[in-house]
């Protein structure tokens, strides 16, 4: 399997080379120049682990790992860090089934893939013979830098470091990040928002006099963020897992079509079960929920993805995104592989802030749904949820609930439908409480706070109000001490590198 890059730059790569790379040398990002196809039915899946689909799906990207070393990789990758014993629990309510990704180590579906690609790298290293230290560098709008960082600590011939927006993420997320141990971690708030750390990575890749600096000092940048192929393909595998625990509970029949909803900011999480559909599953509608920073809900009714807008900070912080990199990949594979093409776009997008596709790819993207939830109906939708099912669910989650209520209530499309819950309730405490009726009173006597109520008052009070168990990873949070105190402004974050690997 070969990878090549979706600004058209005819260097193909090996799916060990991409990996390490993360990104090309256009500034495109690697794409399998096949999608490959699922190696087993769904039929000989049925009664596999996650483990076990997860080997068989990500073998089918990355043949060039053999199969001990990928058994070796995927076993590693997903163990008891996960509380779930099947790791990923479906599970049914409301309207939909629920693809619980947040039971491991940070809560958060992010652990996913980036508790295996830690793995997939130390391994693509030593088959490529790479030698350079990498250093991960990575941007986070909440909780891909906890999920990354906790991948990398301490991994040997590793460094990372991770920029998140100063006052956009929520009191815990920021602490699980600020906390974290290991002595080759760094991390920094930028003064500015997701968007503009985001930005500011994908310039330090391409800058090179960074990377001759770098070079010197025997070190590579590589990437943790879902524009790595690395992270992307083990997304892939639990979308095939979740259409096969769907026939294997009679929810479907096999090859019947499921709907999946997927909340999205960076367009990563639902791209990958796009690939799912394109390796073999039946998909009917891809269904992209956004928060009120409705950029991509907006470019899939218009055609025109268009950055000139108000951003706003939300209580679903990890979609407060507008320029949604992987949705790049997409219009490489729907535009016939047109790398020319997607390389215009994307000079667009960078120079004027916006882009329209051409009708004939525009006509695409049906298989997409786009649709919104504003910040009140993502309040709204917990608290249905909690009175009427008995489930609790997070901000993100809430709005992919809702955008797919608009959809049924739009389209009358009643096939099974899958939804990615994408967090712990827990991570967004406050908000959830809020939602299911614990005013700040309330929190104040079950968490038997006597000081100012923070969100770590929220987390004790939600347990007591629900019963439902705060994850192993967030308990005592509170408790443990600020490492990492760094704020930086996004033009300094070459400066916030080098310092971080002892260059200057």
């Amino acid at each position: 399997m070969k990878y090549e890059s979706t600004r058209g730059s005819k260097t193909l790569q090996s799916s060990t080379g991409a990996i390490i790379r993360g990104i090309a040398e256009d500034r495109g990002l690697y794409v399998p120049v096949n999608v490959p196809k699922l190696p087993l039915s769904v039929a000989a899946m049925k009664g596999m682990t996650y483990q076990q689909i997860a080997f068989h799906v990500i073998g089918a990207f990355f043949d060039e790992y053999t199969e001990d070393e990928l058994r070796d990789i995927v076993a590693r990758a997903y163990d008891s860090k996960f509380e779930a014993p099947q790791v990923v629990p479906l599970v049914k309510a409301g309207k939909a089934w629920f693809l619980e990704l947040y039971h491991g180590r940070t809560a958060a579906f992010k652990d996913m893939a980036l508790s295996i690609l830690p793995h997939l790298m130390t391994t693509a290293c030593r088959k490529e013979g790479e030698t350079d230290k990498i250093c991960i560098l990575t941007a986070t709008s909440g909780d891909t830098g906890k999920a990354a960082l906790e991948g990398f600590a301490d991994v040997e011939g590793t460094e990372i470091v991770v920029f998140y927006p100063h006052g956009g993420v929520s009191q815990v997320q920021e602490r699980q990040m600020v906390s974290q141990e290991g002595k080759n971690t760094h991390v920094y708030a930028i003064e500015g928002n997701f968007d503009d750390a985001q930005t500011g990575v994908k310039k330090l890749f391409a800058d090179e006099e960074l990377a001759a600096r770098l070079g010197s000092l025997g070190v590579k940048l590589s990437s943790a963020n879902s524009i790595n192929i690395g992270r992307l393909v083990p997304q892939v595998a639990y979308y095939v897992y979740s259409y096969v625990k769907m026939v294997e509970n009679g929810a479907l029949k096999d090859g019947e079509a499921m709907n999946i909803v997927v909340p999205t900011g960076n367009f990563g999480n639902i791209l990958a079960a796009y690939l799912a559909g394109e390796m073999g599953i039946s998909i009917g509608k891809l269904i992209c929920a956004s928060n009120e920073n409705k950029v991509l809900t907006d470019f899939l009714a218009s055609g025109v993805y268009d950055t000139h807008r108000d951003f706003h900070v939300t209580n679903s912080p990890s979609m407060d995104i507008l320029v949604s990199s992987n949705l790049e990949r997409l219009l490489y594979l729907l535009s016939g592989r047109d790398g020319q093409l997607v390389a215009s776009l994307m000079n667009d997008l960078e120079t004027s802030g916006r882009y329209q596709a051409p009708a004939a790819l525009r006509a695409k993207l049906a298989a997409f749904y786009g649709g919104y939830c504003t910040q009140y109906e993502t309040l709204e939708t917990i608290g249905a949820m909690w009175r009427e099912n008995g489930y609790l669910i997070d901000t993100h989650t809430a709005v992919a609930y809702k955008v797919y209520e608009d959809y049924l209530a739009a389209t009358g499309d009643e096939r099974p439908a899958v939804i990615a819950a994408t967090a712990s309730a827990y991570k967004f405490a406050a908000d959830v409480a809020r939602a299911i009726g614990l005013d700040e009173s309330k929190v104040r006597v079950l968490a038997g706070a006597s000081g100012e109520v923070t969100g770590f008052d929220y987390v004790k009070a939600l347990e007591k109000a629900t019963s439902v168990r705060v994850p192993q990873g967030l308990c005592g949070l509170e408790n443990k001490p600020v490492r990492h105190r760094n704020v930086c402004a996004a033009a300094a974050m070459k400066d916030a590198v080098l310092e971080s690997l002892h260059a200057i």
